[in-house]
């Protein structure tokens, strides 16, 4: 019966991190180690999904290894065809202890129908440790048939635990040390070297071939390599592979070991290519000061500041034709008209200007503060990830200073608004001319025709209260001009603040919208790809 493999704590959530890297690495990750992963997980997902009572066992070596009759040896019968002239293995033999639950697995191995052997009878008595094992003879790696057919190559990857059968005369051959051993750090686990033949040596030659294949498997890194020494034809060493075998077997475990022992090396690869280190410190979203200094360049670069200063000085001047001491305001009336002079007829058309009038420094302070943040936040990234951040800032670049334009331009007050206040002002300061141009009118008339005004008026003694009176409208209306300026220059100030306030927040929603919208995404993207990597290793 088929039963899932449960693989340890720790497995399955690297390999859930990996394919979250996988997911998150397309135009950021090698796409050779891309592919590698993509093939590991699927591997590791089918492998997974299939009986866990079967361990798979793959004799892997070159021609003339003795390859086939190891198999013979440790099967006990004459399943795979050995030859004498050219002993070449063309096909996969499987032979397979314990048969129930295997077809799955063997299918997904793709070992055809007529290649498939089982040992459940009575030759297996004595031979209980192996059930669950089923015992490959690939082709020779290094057959003329190898060089089109990649079916060794292809088990090698596939299977649980693989005996490299090597022979006294070849078992230093560089082809097979730089394609397969090299590439063994880290599967010692799942990783056997049976040095067959060994009935061609003396014991002290084979002695020898043992230690310096030791040294050999450790020097190209395989710290802990079990070697075997193993001979098919007097049986020597036969019980001995059979037994560590036998172990791999009655664990359980060889098929999660592979894949820990592949994931390992894959993982140290990416690493290698893209170290963790600080980069998982990265913060996924842009922090609150690199936003505010964004939005004061790209206020600076619109003139924010200059338009804030206009709007205050066209409202201080349109102030005097309501506010202040009539006889100097009928006097300005015959200067030039100070709008005029600033060239501000209509605010909206001053923000428009922006635009029109500046395209080319508005555009190159734009790209300076947007290039300032994407520098600032990826200082530390990998180039790849860098380049990614800037592209992101950069995307919608080009929309940046027209949509500035657009939107401020929306933002442009009504200049012919006139406050409360000022008219209410007004009115106060024409009650005090009249009533200082009464208060002169009488003193001439007291002075020059005492006879034309009222008796009462006329009196000399009244003459000193009315020039005290005129003198007080005087000082009063004086005094109103002066406090109406300061009240001016406060509205002025107010209404500065108010247009720069309005205009910041309109940068800020740009700002937020085109430039850190994007690069966030892309902080998110870089900060789930290093803690996904960073779980891969468990």
């Amino acid at each position: 019966m088929t039963t899932a493999t449960t693989p340890r704590p720790g497995l399955a959530p690297r390999l859930s991190a990996l394919s979250k890297v996988v997911e998150l690495g397309p135009g950021r990750l090698d796409p050779k180690l891309m592919s590698e992963a993509e093939s590991l997980l699927l591997r590791a997902g089918d492998r997974l999904k299939l009986s866990s009572e079967h361990t798979v066992v793959a004799l892997a070596g070159g021609t003339g290894s003795g390859k086939s009759s190891l198999f013979n040896a440790i099967s006990g019968l004459e399943l795979s065809p050995t030859g004498v002239r050219r002993p070449t293995t063309a096909r996969t033999h499987a032979c397979v202890w314990g048969l129930d639950g295997a077809g799955a697995l063997l299918d997904w191995l793709q070992i055809q129908w007529r290649h498939r052997f089982s040992r459940s009878s009575a030759l297996d008595k004595g031979e209980s440790q192996l059930h669950g094992l089923i015992l490959l003879d690939l082709p020779d790696h290094d057959s003329i048939r190898a060089l089109t057919d990649n079916e060794a190559d292809r088990l090698i990857g596939l299977a649980d635990l693989v005996v490299w059968v090597l022979d006294p005369q070849k078992y230093a051959d560089a082809s097979t040390h730089r394609r397969y051993v090299t590439e063994l750090a880290g599967h010692e686990a799942v990783t056997v070297f049976a040095l067959n033949q060994a009935d061609k040596l003396s014991t002290e030659e084979l002695a020898e071939l043992v230690i310096d294949l030791n040294d050999l498997l450790r020097r190209e890194g395989v710290e802990h390599p079990t070697v075997v020494p193993t001979s098919a034809v007097t049986g020597r060493g036969v019980e001995s592979l059979k037994s560590v075998i036998a172990q791999a077997v009655a664990r359980r475990r060889a098929a999660i070991q592979k894949l820990e022992a592949d994931l390992a090396k894959l993982e140290q690869r990416m690493t290698t290519a893209m170290p963790v280190g600080e980069a998982i410190a990265i913060p996924a979203t842009v922090d609150e000061a690199r936003k505010m200094g964004l939005v004061d360049a790209l206020c600076d670069a619109v003139g924010v500041p200059a338009v804030g200063e206009a709007m205050e000085n066209i409202y201080v001047e349109r102030s005097t034709k309501w506010v202040g001491w009539p006889l100097p305001r009928w006097i300005d009336r015959f200067r030039p008209d100070p709008l005029k002079t600033l060239r501000l007829e209509d605010i909206g058309e001053e923000i428009q200007t922006i635009a029109t009038g500046t395209v080319s420094a508005q555009a190159a302070e734009v790209t300076n503060a947007v290039q300032a943040l994407a520098d600032g936040l990826s200082a530390s990234m990998h180039p790849t990830w860098r380049a990614a951040v800037h592209h992101a800032a950069r995307s919608q670049l080009a929309k940046v200073p027209s949509t500035l334009t657009k939107e401020l331009t929306d933002l442009a007050p009504e200049l012919d608004r006139v406050p409360g206040w000022w008219k209410l002002l007004k009115a106060w300061q024409y009650l005090l001319v009249a009533a200082f141009g009464l208060g002169v009118v009488w003193l001439l008339l007291g002075l020059l025709a005492p006879g034309v005004l009222p008796p009462s008026l006329g009196d000399p003694a009244a003459l000193p209260w009315a020039a005290l009176m005129t003198v007080s409208v005087l000082g009063l209306g004086a005094l109103s001009g002066i406090a109406s300026r300061n009240f001016v220059e406060l509205g002025a100030s107010r209404e500065r603040e108010r247009l720069e306030r309005d205009m910041r927040r309109r940068v800020s929603a740009i700002a937020e919208k085109m430039v850190i919208e994007p690069v966030e995404r892309e902080l998110a993207r870089h900060h789930a790809f290093y803690t996904a990597l960073n779980r891969v290793s468990g």
